[in-house]
């Protein structure tokens, strides 16, 4: 027996994913690129997660992973600030409009229909930089993944992490808020059981050998319908973390 923690993946080679997380964003993937369509909060927040991934990191010339990349949206701004990306995602028809988009904007990323559980193992150690954003709140085991991603990063190496914290506050503005009222994501996208504290995913990265640099808040302000980074971390949070030199 190999439990990795009390979610239910007892295989270390299983896939740590939820086919009901996989159909919906499949169904969902023709609405990647519209700003105004299921993604919208994702294009008004684009250019905000690549600006902190970007000043925290300085993308040029890195080589990155964008775990959980859908339908492009990071892997090619990340791309266009000079990083040699590398997107994965378990969701075919995401991945088809994620290179269908690049190749008609000229932008060349390499992506790929691939658990990161397989790609650990296969590519261990090689990427500069990776990125998990809003994945670790949608898969079984988020220890899991973390371990994954402190396995593909180099020593010395950068992984960032953005998720939701779990209280009180983030089940009003996550879910009763964005879902219901205001209809910044579709109803449905988020399970409050599945939110993460950031204790917790601190806790999780330090036993796969991650050390925190970062963390940080995001923020929706309804009036202006814009987002800003910084500040608490009481619902979305970016956390970065850093591995260790090879001694």
């Amino acid at each position: 027996m190999n439990k990795v923690t009390d979610t239910g993946l007892t295989d270390k080679n299983a896939t740590n994913a939820d086919p009901i997380e996989i159909d919906r964003f499949n169904d969902w993937a023709d609405g990647w690129w519209n700003p105004d369509g299921e993604m919208k909060a994702l294009h008004k927040l684009n250019p905000l997660r690549a600006d902190y991934i970007d000043q925290r990191v300085a993308v040029s010339g890195k080589t990155c992973l964008d775990i959980g990349c859908g339908g492009g949206l990071l892997s090619e701004a990340l791309a266009i600030r000079g990083a040699t990306v590398t997107g994965i995602d378990l969701a075919p028809a995401s991945l088809a409009v994620a290179r269908q988009h690049a190749e008609d904007s000229g932008v060349e990323i390499t992506y790929l229909e691939i658990a990161a559980e397989q790609l650990a193992e296969e590519r261990p150690g090689e990427f500069d930089l990776v990125t998990c954003l809003e994945v670790l709140e949608h898969v079984p085991d988020p220890a899991q993944l973390i371990a994954c991603c402190a396995r593909l990063v180099r020593p010395g190496g950068d992984v960032i992490f953005s998720t939701i914290n779990r209280n009180a506050k983030s089940f009003t503005m996550a879910i009763v808020g964005a879902e219901y009222v205001l209809g910044l994501v579709p109803k449905g996208t988020h399970e409050y059981a599945k939110f993460i504290r950031p204790g917790e995913l601190d806790d999780w990265a330090r036993r796969a050998g991650l050390r925190i640099q970062d963390l940080t808040g995001m923020h929706y302000w309804p009036v202006t319908g814009s987002f800003s980074v910084g500040g608490n971390v009481d619902v979305n949070y970016y956390a970065h973390f850093h591995t260790r030199e090879q001694a």
